[in-house]
């Protein structure tokens, strides 16, 4: 007998179900597809018990003919490819011809279909046909999976709890409208409906039916093009973050895609406006020749093959740093208080849904104000400036009753008898006039700063501060035309010196300081080997590692803008970074070490200010290029407007309430 034949075509069918049918979404996603190639205007999905039970598409497209519905049961049948040649100009979202027959072999399949006369029902049952009868049907297709793996109960123990199919199945929803605006999508849970489009082609309104609107209003509209690709889209001010990629969609083609390198470059397009570990709220459609992208290669066709990647990520984050940096990316403080329940319906609707599919209520956690954690000194000491000054702005100012801008003072130290970093340090704490080294040996005015030039779409409009004082040794408290500026003095001083090193480390010099004794650094073998292929990046930043040893390395010097003291640590740090991504560029790597010696120089919480270092500080902040965020992301400055200071207060009426206006 021979040892060797063919499968069943059924037993074939369910093989092919698990890499394409992995759960009730797989279904929703093949069968909403379809509907999609099938340039339908409107689709209706319908699901029962997370999908488990029952699940209903229903569309107004083209539908199938009568001769064509039995062959569509069939495992590599499609209307959508004929020839190898069209393998590699795929515009359709299906065309492998497994979805129907996948879906068949593990379920009860009913599809009802008409092309505009006499419809057609097939009734088909574990990859085998029941019944195939004329039907009365509007134009369109309708879609009925009962007992999904009913027939391979073993499938279900993979299944997640009800609450996290219903996630998948909404987000696969969610992300085919995103990718469709001009379809209008609905979905209904056990009569609850949770996701509902208008089809009217407008990607914000979309988005605010899935997000909510106060999450739509704080996306901007994005656009960019080469001569290969065109990227457009929406994507969310830094103070709109998640903590995971999750709420990215990279739409390609009209596809749902995953790609990391895509991702990050998004990611990158925002510097260091984003916190570490947050991540902004996207979606961005990518049209290219179909050409340039293989789609055939992992059967959900979600992960793609991409000609010109780099090409593409560059203009991805190209196109995203200049949109953000046309915008004011000042938070008001009263925009990241909690919101009430009643002003994200759609999302209250999912999570009441979820909250049903699992039996089970899960409390949703409350943003935190961005005024909850101010640290106490224990000993405030007041530094509050009698008299406003203006240190920042398009034309001079003065306060009311005040005497014109001052000319900041500060204190320098002569640059005899010091060594080489305390030399560069005096000199870079006298250019940028904050925080003197030591016990002074002269004091020189130093010129006011020239107004600041009139805001261009390259540079970000930011207001003419005028400084008050110092709230416990932390916060800088600050006025301007249109409220009240509350400033973080160490994110505040961390963005100055980070601008100010990312240029010094770019200008690597010949200037090193020698060391009286050298650092021996030892590595296992595999991080010698690394090391070995990454020492041209260490040297771009003047680091000079010499092989000392079959597992050690010997600095004698390092550059100049390294910290007395800790040399060793630092060293040791860009070591770590170069080892942990093997990848990291030159211009990469420079960044990160920026950010860190901006970091470990800034001033600390608690730690109080008089009133010439801290107007000092805000001139130099105006003249940041990115004055608005650290280097990690976190806000500089918050801002209370005029009306919120009034509704704190209770001098205007709460728009909410009735009654008369308050007094003045």
């Amino acid at each position: 007998m021979a040892k060797i034949h063919e499968l069943a075509s059924v037993l074939a069918d369910q093989i092919a179900a698990g890499e394409v049918i992995e759960r009730p979404a797989s279904v929703v996603k093949e069968l909403v597809e379809n509907a999609v190639d099938a340039h339908s205007t409107q689709i209706d999905i319908t699901v029962e018990d997370a999908g488990l039970k029952r699940i209903s598409v229903v569309d107004d497209g083209d539908g199938i003919a009568d001769e064509d519905t039995e062959m569509a049961f069939k495992r590599h049948a499609t209307s959508k490819i004929t020839d190898r040649r069209d393998l590699f100009k795929v515009k359709s979202l299906g065309f492998r011809g497994e979805a129907l027959p996948s879906i068949a072999s593990v379920a009860d399949v009913t599809l009802t279909t008409s092309t505009g006369g006499v419809g057609t029902l097939i009734h088909n049952v574990g990859g085998h046909i029941q019944e195939h009868t004329p039907a009365a049907a509007r134009k369109g297709t309708d879609v009925t999976v009962k007992d999904l793996f009913g027939n391979v109960p073993a499938r279900l123990k993979y299944l997640k709890s009800p609450t996290t199919e219903l996630s998948k199945i909404t987000d696969i929803v969610n992300r085919l409208a995103l990718s469709y605006p001009n379809v209008a999508f609905s979905l209904v849970h056990n009569g609850r409906e949770l996701t509902r489009t208008s089809g009217r082609g407008d990607l914000q309104q979309v988005i605010a039916g899935i997000y909510g609107v106060q999450s739509a209003r704080k996306m901007v509209a994005v656009s960019g093009e080469n001569p290969d690709f065109k990227v457009s889209g929406y994507v969310s001010l830094p103070e709109l973050t998640r903590a995971s990629r999750q709420y990215i969609s990279l739409l390609l083609n009209g596809r749902y895609i995953h790609n990391f390198q895509l991702s990050k470059a998004l990611i990158a397009g925002y510097g260091s406006k984003l916190m570490v570990g947050r991540y902004p709220v996207a979606v961005l459609a990518i049209t290219m020749d179909p050409l340039l992208v293989d789609v055939n290669v992992h059967p959900t066709k979600q992960e793609v093959r991409i000609s010109q990647e780099p090409e593409l990520t560059q203009l991805i984050q190209t196109t995203i740093f200049n949109r953000l940096a046309q915008e004011n990316l000042i938070p008001d403080v009263f925009s990241e208080m909690p919101k009430k329940r009643s002003q994200e319906p759609a999302a209250d609707q999912l999570t009441m849904a979820l909250n049903d599919a699992s039996r089970k209520y899960t409390p949703k956690t409350t943003p935190r104000s961005a005024m909850a954690n101010i640290p106490v000194s224990p000993e405030p000491t007041s530094t509050a400036s009698p008299e406003p000054t203006t240190v920042a702005g398009p034309a001079p100012m003065t306060a009311p009753d005040a005497s014109p801008v001052e000319p900041v003072m500060v204190q320098q130290e002569s640059d005899l008898k010091l060594p080489a970093v305390q030399q560069f340090d005096a000199k870079y704490r006298a250019e940028t006039n904050v925080f003197p080294l030591g016990p002074a040996k002269a004091a020189a005015p130093v010129a006011s700063v020239p107004p600041q030039a009139a805001p261009t779409p390259d540079q970000p409009r930011f207001p003419q501060l005028r400084y008050l004082g110092q709230v416990h040794g932390t916060y800088l408290l600050a006025e301007a035309d249109d409220g009240l500026y509350l400033v973080d003095q160490h994110a505040a001083q961390e963005r100055v010196n980070y601008e100010y090193y990312r240029q010094a480390i770019g200008e690597v010099s010949d200037d090193e300081q020698k060391l009286l004794v050298p650092i021996v650094l030892d590595y296992p073998t595999t991080d010698v080997l690394a090391l070995n292929d990454h020492l041209a990046t260490l040297s771009s930043v003047g680091l000079n590692l010499e092989s000392f040893g079959p597992n050690s390395f010997i600095v004698h010097e390092h550059p100049t803008w390294f910290k007395a003291g800790q040399e060793t640590d630092t060293i040791k740090e860009m070591v770590d970074w170069v080892l942990k991504d093997g990848k990291l560029s030159v211009a990469a790597f420079r960044e990160k070490t920026a950010i860190m010696m901006s970091c470990k120089r800034a001033i600390k919480a608690n730690h109080h200010l008089d009133d010439q270092q801290a107007r000092a500080l805000l001139v130099k902040l105006a003249t940041a290029e990115n004055p608005f965020n650290c280097p990690h992301g976190r806000p500089v400055l918050v801002h209370f407007t005029d009306q919120d200071l009034e509704k704190l207060f209770k001098r205007i009426q709460d728009p909410h309430k009735s009654g008369d206006d308050w007094d003045d």
